[in-house]
């Protein structure tokens, strides 16, 4: 069969049709080609810089690195770094400050413990253990059955990590009209 001649501009039927609906044989717009052809040739480039050279680096590569520099700068929480932090005075006032606010009510302003509320700060019983990190853990999560909320949702960890510091340097002060003796002596640092 001889190819026919198709002036320009008519529209060829591509022989199929389907539920009534006939296909024509259109050339693809221009808009529509240039497109496809830009994203070819960033595709290249992005391989060579993401994939095959490394001068770019991959959405999860750096979040990981993000994470784990967010992880390196976090709060170390442990007993020598709770002990270097109550040795330091700007750490000591904030803590101070945030006793102030949050722990009086229980604790009283002189830590010595409020009857039938919270026990005496200053002397060397401790009800849930005396050593820097069981002071801090008890901070953080709290004591529910003895009353005592879980501050690190509240304050986060670098306040509790401040009032912890404060607590340490009240220890062994024994305030005068201080409550009871309640808990185990803690004889450490």
């Amino acid at each position: 069969m001889a190819e026919q001649h198709v002036p320009a501009g008519a529209d060829v039927e591509r022989g199929h049709t389907f539920d009534g609906i006939t296909e024509f044989d259109n050339r693809l717009p221009n808009w529509w080609l240039w497109t496809f052809y830009l994203a070819c040739i960033f595709s290249v480039f992005y391989w060579l810089a993401y994939h095959s050279t490394g001068l770019a680096t991959l959405p999860l590569a750096a979040y990981e690195k993000e994470m784990a520099a967010a992880e390196a700068e976090a709060l170390k929480v442990d007993d020598e770094s709770l002990r270097a932090m109550s040795a330091d005075p700007e750490v000591v006032a904030a803590g101070k400050e945030i006793f102030t606010v949050n722990c009086v009510a229980c604790h009283r302003p002189d830590a010595g413990g409020m009857p039938a509320l919270g026990p005496n700060l200053t002397d060397k019983f401790w009800i849930h253990g005396g050593s820097p990190m069981q002071i801090y853990n008890t901070v953080t999560t709290g004591v529910i059955e003895k009353g005592m909320v879980a501050w690190e949702s509240v304050l986060g960890a670098k306040k509790c990590a401040q009032v912890t510091s404060y607590v340490l340097t009240l220890r062994n002060t024994n305030v005068e009209n201080g409550r009871e003796p309640q808990g185990e002596p803690y004889d450490g640092n």
